[in-house]
């Protein structure tokens, strides 16, 4: 999938003096848990908000009700910033693997980072909307964190709601 990126573009940002941050960004289905794994090979260590729910709280819809996700993403999130710090201050290398689908959000992340004594890196995946939809429907098959389902109205709100960055020091992968 991310076969002709070019990772140099993170590497050689990467020292032992100072945490690097890359900081993904895109719709579900865009690929993000991919390139974030891959960083992960690589000796970054990958927070996942989907991740962290389902080992803390169980399967999406099936170990807990639907609407306790709200609770859970935020108890996660606070959870997993404060593991950020941490590992920026151990310099640490880290990829965060959530959607970052508001400007707010990312600019608050890049503070909490630069605050740290971290430097970071915000990685967009533009992916075409019909190229979403099959990629969510091959992934609903799957089961596990990253596979809960999306319907076509759930990727239509995402749509609608997500704020493409612009000018905000974004690298943008076409996907």
């Amino acid at each position: 999938m991310f076969e002709k990126f070019n990772f140099d573009l993170i590497y050689r940002e990467r020292d032992n003096l100072t945490s690097l941050v890359v900081m993904m960004c895109g719709v579900a289905g865009s690929g993000k848990t991919t390139f974030a794994q891959q960083l992960e090979k690589e000796g970054f260590v990958r927070l996942s908000i989907d991740e962290e729910i389902w080992a803390t709280n169980g399967r999406y819809g099936i170990d807990y009700p639907l609407e306790k996700i709200e609770d859970f993403k935020k108890d996660a999130e606070r959870k997993l910033r404060n593991r950020l710090i941490e590992l920026i201050h151990e310099k640490q290398h880290v990829v965060i693997d959530f959607s970052f689908w508001d400007r707010d959000r990312r600019n608050l992340y890049k503070q909490i980072i630069e605050k740290a004594g971290g430097k970071w890196k915000l990685v967009y995946l533009n992916v075409h909307p019909d190229d979403l939809r099959e990629r969510l429907k091959i992934r609903s098959q799957r089961f596990d964190a990253n596979s809960f389902p999306i319907t076509e109205e759930t990727l239509i709100s995402y749509l609608k709601g997500f704020e493409t960055p612009k000018g905000e020091g974004e690298i943008v992968i076409e996907n």
